[in-house]
C-alpha cells in the first residue's frame, strides 16, 4: 500500500486549487516545542474550526485547504475494479430465495403486476427493485413464498444485479469522501479496502434487499455534501449548484427507501447550519448575500427533497392501482380507489340509518372487521356465550344490522347520529353485540364482548352509544369517512380491537374487547364500510374517495404504526445495538445444516475490530492534539493540517457514525444486525483517516529512516491482515456446503472465534 499523500499548497492571499504529492523525504518534519500563547493563537483558531477572514470570493483573504481537482485515476479504477468484482462474483448463487428476498422480491413482483401491498418502509427501494426485474425480463410471477424456494427459470439475476451494482459503489464513494476530507490518497485507499474486503458488506449487497439501495443514497448524499463544501469559495457557480442540488436529490432517495434516511438528513442539516453560521460571521458578505445563501440551501436541501419524496409516493399510488394483500391495512375510503376491491366504483347510501345492514372495520393496522359466528367461548373464558372477534378478511359473518334502542315501525328510515343509542344485531346468528363485567380472554383489564340473546331479544348490556370522533351531537355518520366509537351504556367501556390473536378455539382471529380506557386510539375507532339499506338512495363511492394528500397522510400514519408495532415475539431473537460494533452475532441468509448451501451475514472480524479500535484511537488522538494546542506547543504546519483533518473531517465522520448508530438504543421495535451497516460505512471511513494520520505521525517518536520504515510496515501489515482475513472468511459471503464449523473437515474449521457465531 504505497503512500501518496496529497498535501495542498497554502497561500494567505488566494486559494490555489491544485495538489502536490511530495515524497516522504521532503515531508515537513516537526516536533512539539513550547511557544508563547500569542504564537499559538492562530493554531488554536484553526483547530477550533474558525475562519477569521473572508471566504466567499476571489477578493477575500483567507487560509484554507486546497481542493482536489482530480484524484488518482489509477487508484480509483483499482478500487472500482475490486469492488465490482467482489460484489458480482457468484451473484446467481444460491439459485433460491434467501432471507428477506421473500419480502422485497415479492414486493418487486407486486409493482410489475400493479398489485397494492403494504410495507413499513417508503416505496422507492421496492419500486427500483421491481423496475430492475422488469427491465431484465422478469415477469413478476414468482411467488417468493419462503426462503429456500428454487427460482428455477425465473430471471432473478436482474434484481440481484441491480442491488449488487449499487453496493459496488459504496467503496468508491468511501474513497472519494475520505480523499476530499483528508487530501490523502493513503487514507482513502485504507477506507476503500476495509469496505471492499468486508464479508458483511459483500453479502448484504448481493441479494434482493433494501440495504444496498439505502446505503448507496446515504453515501452519495455525504459525497455530494463534501464536494459542495469544497465549492464554498465558488458560490453560485455551476459546480456549486450541481453538488448542492445533487445533495438534495440523494437525501430524497435515502428517505424514500427507509425512514432511517432521516439520519443522513440530520447530518447534512447540521453541516448546513454550521456552514450558514460561518457565512454569517463573514463580514465581507452583506445580509442580502447571506439571504441568498440561505434561500439556495432551503430550496435544494428542503423544498427539492420534499417535492421528490412526495413524487415518489405519487408514482407509487399510480402504479399500484389494483386490489391486493395490502388493502386491509388501510381505511375503507382508501380501498375504494383500488381496482378489484369491492368498494371500487360501488354505490351505497351515504349516511348510516336505522335498519341498515353494515360491516364495521376497525382503524388500527390489521384491526379487522367486527365479526361473530356460532361458536361459543370455551369453559373458563368469561361467560360461555357466542364469540365476537375481528376478522381480517371480508366474510358474510361480518354483517350487522343497526337497530334502535327500541324498534319502531316508522316507514322512513332515520339517520343514526352522534349520541344515539343503538343495538347491533349479528345478521347470521341474530344475537346482539353484548358486553359485561367478565374479563376479556387475553387483555385481562378489559371486559369480554359476546353475542347474546336471540332474534333481537336481550338485555340492557346490548346497548351502545354512537360517538362520531370530532363530531357534535346530531352529526350524522358518514359511510367510509366518519370515525366512530361505540360506548357501552351499562359499563361505560368502549368497543376495542386489541390486535392480539386468539387461540385455536377462537380460530386464530383477533380479540375484540370493551376497554375501560376511553382515550381515542385507532384500536377504539371504527368506520362503516359496506352499507345496505334499500330505503335510502345510493351514491357512487367515487365522490367519497380521498384526495392525494389524504392518502399520502394515511399511508404515513399506517407505516409509522407498522414500524412501532414490530415488537419481538416470544422466543424470537432480538439483536441488541451493543452487539453490532463487536460483530457479536450474524444472520443466516441461507441454509442451516451440512447438506444445504449456507450463506451467513457476518462482518470480516478483522475489519470490524480494527474499526472498533479506531473509534477509541480517534478520540485519543483528538484529545492529545487538543491538549498539546492548549498547552502552547508549536505543532508546525504539517501537524496543524493533521489536526484539522482529525477535527473537521474526522469529526464529520464520527458524527455520521453516531447519528446512524445511537438512535437504535432508543427504539422499541425489533432490531437486526443489518441495521448497523450504514453506521459501519462511517466507521470504516473514519478508520482510514485515523490510521493514515497515525502512520504519518511516526516521526514524533522515530527519526528517519525508521519512521518511514514504521509507516510502510504498518501499512503493509494492515493490508495483509485485511486480505488474509478475507481469504479465511470469504465462504460466509460466497456460500459453503459440507461440515459445519465445529465439525472436522469444515472449510470454516477453527474460525468460529466467538461462540455466538452460528456458521
Amino acid at each position: 500500500m504505497a503512500k501518496a499523500e496529497c498535501t495542498p499548497k497554502w497561500n494567505t492571499l488566494a486559494l490555489r486549487n491544485r495538489k502536490t504529492c511530495p515524497t516522504p523525504e521532503k515531508s515537513f518534519q516537526t516536533t512539539f516545542t513550547p511557544v508563547s500563547k500569542d504564537k499559538n493563537s492562530q493554531t488554536a483558531g484553526l483547530l477550533a474550526g474558525g475562519d477569521t477572514q473572508s471566504s466567499n470570493g476571489p477578493s477575500g483573504q483567507f487560509v484554507a485547504r486546497g481542493s482536489i481537482e482530480s484524484p488518482s485515476k489509477v487508484l480509483l479504477m483499482l478500487v472500482a475494479g475490486l469492488s465490482f468484482s467482489t460484489r458480482l462474483y457468484k451473484l446467481t448463487e444460491p439459485p433460491h430465495v434467501c432471507w428477506d428476498e421473500t419480502h422485497f422480491g415479492k414486493m418487486g413482483s407486486y409493482y410489475i403486476n400493479r398489485t397494492f401491498f403494504f410495507d413499513v418502509h417508503p416505496p422507492l427501494g421496492k419500486m427500483l427493485i421491481g423496475l430492475a426485474g422488469y427491465m431484465s425480463g422478469y415477469n413478476g410471477t414468482f411467488p417468493f413464498i419462503k426462503p429456500g424456494d428454487k427460482y428455477e427459470n425465473q430471471n432473478y439475476w436482474g434484481m440481484r444485479g441491480f442491488c449488487a451494482v449499487l453496493g459496488s459503489f459504496l467503496p468508491i464513494f468511501a474513497y472519494l469522501i475520505v480523499l476530499e476530507l483528508s487530501n490523502s490518497c493513503t487514507a482513502a485507499i485504507i477506507a476503500a479496502t476495509l469496505l471492499i474486503f468486508d464479508t458483511g458488506c459483500i453479502t448484504i449487497s448481493q441479494y434482493i434487499l433494501l440495504d444496498p439501495i439505502l446505503m448507496f443514497f446515504i453515501m452519495a448524499a455525504v459525497l455530494s455534501m463534501v464536494k459542495f463544501n469544497q465549492q464554498r469559495y465558488r458560490s453560485f457557480t455551476a459546480s456549486w449548484w450541481f453538488w448542492l442540488v445533487l445533495t438534495g436529490i440523494n437525501l430524497a432517495g435515502a428517505l424514500g427507501v427507509k425512514f432511517v434516511g432521516l439520519f443522513v438528513i440530520v447530518l447534512v442539516g447540521l453541516n448546513t447550519i454550521g456552514d450558514l453560521w460561518r457565512l454569517l460571521g463573514d463580514m465581507s458578505l452583506s445580509l442580502v448575500d447571506i439571504a441568498k445563501h440561505f434561500l439556495a440551501r432551503a430550496f435544494a436541501l428542503i423544498l427539492l427533497p420534499l417535492i421528490l419524496y412526495v413524487t415518489i409516493f405519487a408514482v407509487h399510488f399510480v402504479v399500484l392501482n389494483k386490489s391486493g394483500p395490502g388493502d386491509g391495512f388501510f381505511s375503507s375510503a382508501f380501498q375504494s380507489r383500488l381496482i378489484g376491491n369491492n368498494l371500487h366504483n360501488a354505490s351505497m347510501p351515504e349516511y348510516l340509518a336505522f335498519g341498515s345492514t353494515v360491516t364495521i372495520k376497525n382503524l388500527r393496522i390489521a384491526g379487522g372487521y367486527l365479526h361473530s359466528h356460532w361458536h361459543l367461548y370455551p369453559e373458563g373464558v368469561g361467560a360461555r356465550q357466542q364469540q365476537v372477534t375481528a376478522y381480517l378478511h371480508k366474510d358474510y359473518n361480518n354483517l350487522w344490522v343497526v337497530h334502535r334502542q327500541q324498534d319502531s315501525q316508522s316507514g322512513n328510515p332515520d339517520l343514526v347520529r352522534h349520541g344515539d343509542i343503538i343495538r347491533l344485531e349479528h345478521k347470521e346468528t341474530t344475537r346482539n353485540l353484548h358486553s359485561h363485567l367478565h374479563e376479556a380472554p387475553l387483555t385481562k383489564k378489559h371486559f369480554q364482548v359476546t353475542g347474546y340473546g336471540i332474534n333481537g331479544t336481550g338485555d340492557a348490556n346490548d346497548l351502545w352509544q354512537v360517538e362520531v370522533c370530532g363530531g357534535r351531537k346530531g352529526d350524522p355518520v358518514k359511510v367510509l369517512r366518519s370515525k366512530v366509537r361505540f360506548l357501552h351504556r351499562a359499563t361505560g367501556c368502549v368497543l376495542y380491537s386489541s390486535g392480539k390473536t386468539l387461540p385455536k378455539w377462537g380460530w386464530e382471529q383477533i380479540e375484540v374487547t370493551c376497554s375501560p380506557y376511553l382515550k381515542e386510539t385507532p384500536s377504539s375507532q371504527w368506520n362503516i364500510e359496506d352499507h345496505i339499506n334499500p330505503k335510502l338512495p345510493n351514491i357512487s363511492l367515487s365522490v367519497l374517495k380521498p384526495n392525494f394528500l389524504e392518502i399520502l397522510l394515511e399511508s404515513h400514519i399506517v407505516m409509522f404504526r407498522g414500524n412501532s408495532g414490530l415488537k419481538p415475539k416470544d422466543n424470537e431473537m432480538n439483536s441488541k445495538p451493543w452487539h453490532w460494533p463487536i460483530n457479536y452475532q450474524g444472520l443466516r441468509f441461507s441454509g442451516v445444516n451440512a447438506t444445504e448451501y449456507r450463506v451467513y451475514l457476518l462482518g470480516n472480524p478483522v475489519v470490524w475490530w480494527i474499526n472498533l479500535a479506531s473509534l477509541g484511537l480517534y478520540l485519543t488522538m483528538v484529545a492529545v492534539a487538543s491538549i498539546a494546542t492548549q498547552r502552547g506547543f508549536s505543532l508546525g504546519q504539517q501537524r496543524i493540517e493533521h489536526s484539522l483533518v482529525l477535527v473537521r473531517g474526522g469529526g464529520l465522520l464520527m458524527l455520521g457514525w453516531l447519528l446512524h448508530y445511537a438512535p437504535f438504543f432508543t427504539m422499541g421495535r425489533i432490531l437486526y444486525f443489518h441495521h448497523y451497516f450504514p453506521a459501519m460505512l462511517f466507521s470504516s471511513m473514519l478508520t482510514g483517516l485515523t490510521l493514515d494520520i497515525l502512520f504519518r505521525s511516526a516521526d514524533l517518536l522515530l527519526h528517519p529512516p525508521y519512521s518511514h520504515w514504521f509507516q510502510r510496515t504498518g501499512q503493509l501489515l494492515l493490508l495483509f491482515s485485511i486480505l488474509y482475513s478475507f481469504y479465511l472468511f470469504h465462504p460466509l459471503s460466497y456460500g459453503m456446503t459440507g461440515p459445519l464449523a465445529h465439525e472436522p473437515g469444515s472449510a470454516m474449521a477453527g474460525l468460529k472465534w466467538m461462540d455466538s457465531w452460528e456458521f
